[in-house]
């Protein structure tokens, strides 16, 4: 058994996001004569303020995303404008030597020392039975049962500009999930380097959890 970090890593994006959306929302007013070296950004942040996101969805950015089982259970719930690509635990085999022959796992925030050391306990008693079901044949797609929700999980998202700042007003939220807001947190970073007039409103995104 051994345990990870959350992380997010950009696969692709849309280059130049702020030109290619101002080059498609200008077709509204036929002002693409207004298209100078410098308008882009500025044209970005007019739109977003006057609440005519829907030319965000002409850019896109996908991420590679590893978190646990139970925070990609709530990330899938964002479907409108989202394409998910997830591991699947019924066709990986997590005793064979191809993943390392066990558990790969994520460890919640904020647990103190007894915590710590009975979530450990109880990861290691579900690793044995998870093994010891494939060890006697039994089919991983079925042995999966026993899986925990800290489990590991690698998940593809992509989403477009709109999409993206839908999902960090909702994540970024005190009231969602520890976990989740960790997750959010790390894409702003990505998404603010990426899309800095798109996403800068929302700053300090790496506060502590």
């Amino acid at each position: 058994m051994r345990t990870v970090d959350p992380s997010v890593a950009l696969i692709h994006a849309t280059q130049g996001p702020a030109r290619v959306v101002e080059a498609m929302g200008r077709k509204c007013y036929q002002s693409q004569h207004k298209i100078c070296a410098d308008s882009e950004n500025d044209f970005v942040k007019r739109i977003i303020r006057n609440g005519h996101e829907s030319v965000l969805e002409h850019v896109s950015a996908g991420f590679a995303v590893i978190t646990d089982r139970g925070v990609t259970h709530e990330l899938v719930r964002h479907r409108v404008g989202i394409a998910f690509t997830q591991e699947s635990t019924r066709y990986c085999d997590y005793s064979g030597p191809r993943l390392g022959g066990e558990l790969t796992l994520i460890q919640p925030p904020g647990l103190d020392e007894d915590e710590k050391y009975e979530w450990r306990l109880a990861m290691g008693e579900v690793e044995k039975r998870y093994i010891a079901l494939r060890r006697i044949g039994t089919p991983a797609e079925i042995a999966r049962s026993v899986l925990p929700n800290a489990l590991k999980a690698e998940i593809g998202v992509t989403a477009n500009a709109r999409a993206w700042r839908h999902f960090l007003r909702l994540r970024l939220s005190p009231k969602a999930h520890p976990q989740m807001r960790e997750i959010a947190r790390l894409l702003c970073v990505e998404l603010r380097q990426w899309f800095p007039a798109a996403f800068e409103e929302f700053s300090d995104p790496l506060p502590g959890v």
